[in-house]
């Protein structure tokens, strides 16, 4: 395994973690809440993160065909989301990688890392704002995308 596939699970395993801290024990409502009308909601912002991390997967496997999927409930948007992580992180880990390591980052893994912020600002629009961390000294882990994140 190369750094920059090192690098990638890592960032893979940030994500999961900062993902988890945002929608961990979000308030009633949230999934429904929007910054404003007309903006995604909650749960269609976290529905466009799953299909960003299955376009991810498919490039890494050498097909780049974007199919989003029309958004479903909280629960299985939460668990699609943490099964297109997990299976992109899977790829890594077995060097399967068939596309630029760095595009791959560049384009769909920081594009959800962006959505995580707007998920934290819908959260304090909820009245529920995220706990403060320091993310430096986080328990990130490589190969830990799942919910099951030590948050502390």
């Amino acid at each position: 395994m190369d750094d920059a596939t090192t690098f990638l699970r890592h960032a893979l395993a940030t994500l999961a973690f900062r993902t988890t801290c945002v929608i961990h024990d979000a308030p009633p409502g949230f999934a429904d809440t929007r910054a404003v009308d007309g903006a995604w909601t909650a749960t269609e912002t976290l529905a466009h993160m799953a299909d960003a991390l299955t376009w991810a997967a498919g490039l890494a496997r050498g097909d780049g065909s974007w199919r989003p999927a029309a958004p479903q409930a909280w629960d299985h948007e939460r668990e699609r989301f943490y099964a297109a992580l997990s299976q992109l992180d899977e790829l890594a880990a077995t060097d399967a990688i068939e596309c630029d390591v760095a595009q791959l980052y560049q384009g769909p893994v920081a594009d959800t890392l962006t959505h995580v912020g707007q998920l934290a600002t819908l959260r304090r629009i909820a009245g529920s704002p995220v706990k403060g961390r320091n993310y430096f000294q986080a328990d990130v882990a490589v190969g830990r995308t799942g919910p099951e994140q030590t948050l502390g």
